[in-house]
Order: structure tokens, then sequence, then C-alpha cells
């Protein structure tokens, strides 16, 4: 209130009124409703804010780019456990190569390019990127030799191991695509408290399965032995998820290069991951091929192990069936692995590598009749626990972000 005086009475003075603000500045304000939890929300409130989140989070992408997502997550989910149950009946048929097996599982890599062709036809946009230049090259190679050494350890572990043991220390690789992935890419792969949390507790069901070794040994397997297949099982996971962040990394530094619009993934450049996976598995096919053909097995071996194989129908066409789709499974799987790397992040990936666990430990324990211990079921129990808090954790960390950039396109346009 102000009152003014005049110029020939009163004192002349003015009260200046004082304008308090009402609003209290956006970080303050994202900080107050970031602590502030309301008492009393109902169930179906949550599943509200769960909808919209969710529906929001569908729109800001195309119909094509959802359905690649989920096709790669669901030939990760399905093919990656059909191959490491095909491993186990390798050796459970008479096979003994570790190395037969390893060059099984790179042998179908004409199966992604046999899909270029027509995804050059169908997606919009999409145009060969071949030759690739030197430095690419020589990143697939790499990524190639590390493709054949991991697919090494796996075929030593899967020798020594039950595949529903083998599966469930496998899970171990969620751990190591979080790590890797923050330390690599970091601006895709977050490590918040619940990524944390599910890395302990899928560590800890590793452990629990670790200390129960004696009880799913199979005859004539030395505990030497299967101490090798856990160690290998271990660091086969560890390179499994640097294998992840290296192939995004890749994804990220070629689109760039590429000068691609958006800098990141897009549905009509999809062909990318299939030119990738194509690199990467001839590479693994050839450094393998070399091994195979270096430590004396050579190919006449597999000429040997068909002449007594029991397992497929036995014989020869047994022995080409098992091994036929051992390649085709682990093609179809590692493309799905490659497409969630590149429409998602490598965390995701590891993720949905570790949901493949129970699938795989149901599957062999029905299959191959595997030994289910207590400490067995309760390693399974502790990991998809792990991997449910992860994923509860990752989306209110997503729905906080969504309401950050929110908020500060608000104060952006106002």
């Amino acid at each position: 209130m102000e009152k003014h005086g005049g110029d020939g009475g009163g004192n002349g003075l003015r009260h200046h009124a004082i304008r308090i603000p009402l609003t209290v500045p956006a970080p303050e304000v994202a900080a107050m409703e970031e602590d502030w939890e309301e008492p009393n929300v109902s169930l179906r409130q949550k599943a509200s804010k769960i909808m919209s989140a969710s529906t929001a989070a569908y729109r800001s992408k195309p119909g094509s780019f959802w359905a690649l997502l989920v096709l790669s997550a669901g030939a990760m989910l399905t093919a990656f456990p059909a191959s490491s149950l095909l491993s186990r009946l390798y050796y459970n048929g008479g096979g003994q190569s570790k190395w037969i097996l390893s060059w099984s599982a790179v042998a179908g890599w004409p199966i992604p390019a046999l899909l270029l062709l027509p995804c050059y036809l169908l997606l919009d946009g999409a145009s060969p990127t071949w030759p690739p230049p030197l430095r690419l090259c020589l990143w697939y190679a790499l990524l190639g030799l590390l493709s054949a050494a991991d697919n090494l350890m796996y075929a030593w572990a899967y020798a020594y191991l039950p595949a529903s043991t083998a599966s469930l220390v496998a899970a171990s690789s969620l751990a190591f695509s979080a790590v890797f992935g923050r330390l690599i890419v970091k601006e895709k792969n977050r490590m918040g408290l619940s990524t944390v949390n599910a890395i302990v507790v899928i560590t800890a069901g590793v452990v629990i399965v670790a200390l129960d070794s004696g009880s799913d040994r199979y005859p004539g397997v030395t505990g030497k032995q299967y101490a090798l297949g856990f160690v290998l099982d271990v660091a086969g996971s560890a390179l499994h998820g640097l294998i992840f962040a290296l192939s995004e990394l890749a994804f990220v530094t070629h689109l760039a290069a590429a000068g691609s619009n958006d800098g990141g993934a897009s549905s009509s450049r999809f062909h990318v991951v299939l030119e990738q996976q194509v690199a990467v598995s001839l590479s693994a096919f050839a450094f393998t091929s070399a091994g195979l053909a270096a430590f004396g097995e050579a190919f006449g071996a597999m000429r040997r192990e068909a002449a007594v194989f029991s397992a497929g129908g036995g014989g020869k066409a047994g022995y080409a069936m098992v091994l036929g789709w051992s390649a085709a499974t682990f093609q179809l799987g590692v493309l799905g692995a490659t497409g969630v790397v590149y429409l998602g992040s490598t965390v995701l990936a590891g993720v949905l590598n570790a949901v493949r666990v129970p699938v795989t430990s149901v599957a062999a324990v029905i299959w191959f009749h595997d030994p289910m211990s207590g400490f067995k079921i309760l390693s399974l129990v502790i990991t998809v626990w792990g991997f449910g808090s992860y994923m509860v954790g990752h989306s209110g960390a997503a729905k906080k972000t969504s309401m950050h950039r929110s908020r500060s396109g608000s104060q952006t346009m106002s």
C-alpha cells in the first residue's frame, strides 16, 4: 500500500509496498517434490502413474522402434536358452571338443548376412555402409577375437557344469554389463542404487551356487574340472558384458562418424546391427577356425564324433542337427542382443541376459533332469529378486528423469 503526500501538506513520506515472491525456484521445487512422498497413495493411483509414464515413453518413439526392440528382446530370451541347452546336449550325446562347439556357434555367420538384403529393401533410408573404414574393420576384428574367446570359455564351462548351474553363474553378466557400460558408455548406462543393489544380490546368488558345488557334479567330473568350469563361466560372463559395452561404443562412434541425424539409435538404421554382427561373427569364425586347426583337432574330429554320437537321433544326422541348431540359435540370440544394445543400452542387454536364467534353469531340470538342490532354488529366487529390484528402481529413475525434462521444458517455454 502506498500513501502519496501533496506538495503543500504532510511530511511527504512515501510508504513503499514490499512484494513477497510467491514462487519457489524450480530446482528447489524439484528437490522438495523428490523428498516428499504422498502418504496415502492408493494402488490404483500408482498404477495410473505407471501407465501414464509408460504411455509417454511409448509415444516418444515410433512404433517401428518398439517392434524391433520387442523382437530383439524376444530373440534373446528364446534363442540364448536354446543355445545353452544344445551345448549341454552336445556333450551328453558324446561330443568332447570345446573347439568344435565354439566353432559351431559362429559357423552360422551367413544367417545375418542373408537378412541384410531384405533389410536394405524394406527399411526406409537403409543403405549399405560397406566397405567400412579401416578403423572400424580393426574394431570389428577385436570384437570378433573377444567373441571367439568368450565362446570358448562357455564351451569349457558347459563341459563340466550342468546347464542349470552354468546359467545361474552366467547371471553375473548383469553386474559386468552394468560396470563396463558405465565405464565405457557413460551417457546411456547410469548406475543408481537399484543397479548396485541388483549387482550385489545377483552376485550373492552366484556365491550360493559356488558353495553348493558338490551337489550337482556329473559323474566323472573331478573337483578341479568343476572349479575350472565355474571360473571360466564367470570369466565368460565378464567378457560378455565387455562385448556388450564395446558393441555399444562401436555403434555410438560409427553413427556419429556417419552423421546420424539424431546421434543415436533409429529403427531406419537398424541395418547397422546386421552389418556389425556379420563382420564380428565372420572375424570370430576365422579366429575359431584357426584355433581348431592349430590345436590338432581339425575337422576330422567331427567325423569321429559323428560316428558315435547318440543325441538328436544319433549318428551323423543327429550330430549335424545339434551343431546346425546350435549355430542358428546362437546367431539369433546374438542378433537379438546386438539389437537390444543398439536400441537400448548395455545395461538393458545385461538385464535381459539375466532374465533368461530361470528359463534355462527350469528347462534344464525338465529336459536333462539336472539336480535342483535347495541352494540352487534359493539362488534362482535371489537372481529373480535382484532383477525385479533393478526393474522397479530403473522405472522410478526413468520417471524422475522424465519429470525433470518436462519441468526444464516448461521453464524454457516460459
